[in-house]
């Protein structure tokens, strides 16, 4: 009577273990492997009516850090003003505003906080919330990069400081325009970062000693563009973006080995480029998008189409400032300057739609209006600047909404209206994530 029940009861544990063994790590900028995929299962399929369930909420300060997820713990920046400071009612006046930066470790369980490193940092830039760059955790390390250039190996258990870098210390240059805020890279064992200045743009540090190991490139401005690994020409490249081209480098040595020309209005080269086989697709907030063709047999790069204005408003491709955008299967999925969601075709630049429904509550076209795009298991999670999460399909066709939730209050006012800038975590079968106020966990687990 009983034998039917063991193989029953034997699938039912295959299965539980199979829907439990994926449960990943969110440990640096765009995910695991840096490409805004989230390979978890067990996922819901539609966002409750009355929205996924809180786990924990926790107070922080401000900032547009987005939080990293590793080994039980949760790390994320903020910015204290100090007593009797205020950020000033224009976002783009620079001064000198008095505060602190904070790293944070919080408990992945509860939300409770476990360590704090702070340290004193006046604020020299623009959009003066906070710090800019997700942490990176690998191997018991935690690394960090505040707005005004204080880069940090901290030990991931204690907040232990192990070493640091100054980067207007150390190689005399200035605070960007916005602050420093390209997510360092780690390879192997180098910690790669925009830095700027002559023949400093980028720079390799040992990620146990935060020694030099190399620098390359000279431009006006560094941008904000995080350096990018891509795989072409039988070598291993990596992307550096900065306002004035685009260059490959060789990522143990920062020898030089391909550079296309590209000037970049305002400094603003900040979407992480795309790879789609031989194809390297980058987009900037005024002037539009490039797809260079990588060459097969070495490291080069030639100009397959570009955007045929550089204007923010006559946009033709795709204009994107905060949003990377995603390609998949010779398709580009992308928000535009005003916050239109977009369509384009990889090969030719050609738009097959847009849409302003994950972006903007009114329907209205909004500058800067901006979601963020997660991929996972055939559909997208995107995260707007209402604090909505959405989840949606996004293919040739046209944008279809699956269900969306508000999770979060936007708090920051700097471009004269509420936004949230910050990009979410997928770990745990969870979102984190966070506003000037909170970071919050929300489980997005199916029902066992």
């Amino acid at each position: 009577m009983k034998a039917p029940f063991l193989p029953a009861l034997s699938l039912a544990v295959l299965l539980f273990a199979a829907s439990t063994s994926q449960a990943d790590d969110w440990p640096q900028w765009l995910g695991p492997q840096r490409d805004a995929v989230w390979r978890e299962t067990g996922i819901v399929e539609k966002l409750p009516a009355d929205g996924p369930p809180i786990r924990w909420r926790t107070p922080i300060g401000a900032g547009y850090t987005g939080p990293a997820v590793a080994n039980g713990r949760v790390y994320v920046m903020d910015r204290q003003l100090a007593d009797g400071a205020t950020n000033p009612g224009n976002a783009f006046q620079r001064g000198e505003i008095p505060g602190n930066e904070r790293v944070l470790c919080l408990n992945e369980a509860d939300g409770k906080i476990l360590w704090e490193h702070r340290y004193d940092c006046p604020y020299t830039v623009s959009y003066a919330a906070g710090p800019r760059c997700t942490p990176l955790v690998r191997d018991g390390h935690v690394y960090t990069l505040g707005a005004e250039g204080h880069l940090f190996c901290l030990d991931a258990a204690s907040g232990r400081v192990l070493w640091s870098r100054d980067f207007k210390k150390d190689f005399g240059v200035k605070t960007p325009t916005w602050g420093f805020a390209a997510h360092p890279l780690l390879d192997g064992q180098k910690l790669i970062c925009l830095v700027g200045g002559e023949g400093s743009v980028a720079v390799a540090f040992d990620k146990d000693t935060g020694q030099e190991l190399w620098r390359a490139l000279s431009a006006r401005e560094p941008g904000y563009c995080p350096p990018t690994l891509i795989n072409a020409g039988g070598a291993r490249q990596l992307i550096i973006w900065h306002p004035e081209s685009v260059n490959a480098l060789d990522p143990e040595t920062g020898k030089v080995l391909w550079t296309q020309p590209w000037r970049i209005q305002s400094g603003l080269s900040l979407a992480q480029p795309r790879q789609s086989g031989d194809l390297l697709f980058l987009t900037a907030f005024y002037n539009g998008s490039h797809l260079f063709r990588l060459d097969a047999t070495k490291p080069d790069a030639t100009l397959v189409w570009q955007s045929e204005h550089s204007s923010e408003k006559n946009t033709d491709k795709l204009h994107s400032i905060m949003s990377t955008p995603f390609v998949a299967d010779g398709y580009i999925y992308g928000v535009c300057s005003y916050g239109q969601l977009r369509c384009l075709k990889l090969d030719t630049g050609e738009r097959l739609w847009e849409t302003l429904a994950a972006t903007t509550p009114d329907n209205k076209p909004t500058r800067w209006a901006n979601a963020f795009l997660i991929q996972q298991a055939g559909r997208f999670f995107l995260w707007n600047e209402k604090g909505d999460l959405i989840i949606a399909r996004l293919t040739p066709q046209g944008y279809e909404e699956i269900s969306r939730a508000h999770l979060l209050d936007p708090t920051n006012t700097d471009p004269h209206r509420e936004v949230l800038w910050s990009h979410p975590a997928f770990a745990n079968r969870c979102i984190y994530a966070r506003n000037d106020r909170e970071i919050i966990c929300a489980s997005l687990a199916a029902e066992k």
